[in-house]
């Protein structure tokens, strides 16, 4: 990953050499602050969060019965014809490897309820990304960050077109203050 986020500024920086004759107008928006300023992110996130918890229940109550007839199969062990011993090891068996499909399904499940919400917000952001920079004359747009890399190191505050953006969509823009950690006063 860094070595395609190193790639990208050489490759960027090879662009800037050869537009000399154009002037270069370089901005920057965070696509997390955005999406989470969007009123459909709660949205989103209360439905993730009940799909999750649905699933949950489901492997929750699966879990239970596989207990259930686990501690059963443990209290009558001795007693139990070698035929009903066998039959019950292959169920509790059958039920384990249930219980193991379900949890992977579910995470399937997660992912793509998660891609199936979220694609839209994504379009919308960068349509939105795209006619600030339009509407702004600017040459290019970076990402704040790509895969949790930080990819701009530094940057002039007024290149930051994530509240433009917001503005674009609709949204009134949260003050400065509540977009970022409060820094600790001098005694």
């Amino acid at each position: 990953m860094r070595k395609l986020v190193l790639l990208a500024v050489f490759g960027l920086g090879s662009i800037l050499s050869h537009a000399q004759t154009t002037p270069v107008k370089i901005g920057y928006a965070d696509v997390g602050y955005i999406i989470s300023q969007l009123p459909e992110a709660k949205q989103i996130d209360t439905e993730l969060k009940s799909t999750q918890t649905q699933l949950k229940n489901q492997i929750d109550a699966k879990y239970q019965e596989y207990q259930k007839k686990l501690a059963d199969y443990q209290a009558n062990i001795n007693t139990m014809l070698e035929a009903v011993r066998a039959n019950t090891e292959r169920e509790l068996i059958q039920m384990q490897q249930n219980i193991e499909k379900l949890q992977a399904d579910a995470q399937t499940t997660i992912q793509a309820k998660n891609t199936q919400l979220l694609d839209p917000v994504y379009k919308k952001v960068g349509k939105g990304i795209e006619d600030v920079a339009k509407e702004n004359a600017f040459t290019f747009i970076l990402s704040q960050q790509v895969a949790e890399f930080d990819v701009i190191l530094y940057a002039d505050d007024k290149m930051d077109i994530s509240d433009l953006v917001l503005k674009k969509l609709g949204v009134t823009p949260k003050p400065a203050a509540a977009n970022t950690p409060a820094t600790p006063q001098p005694k």
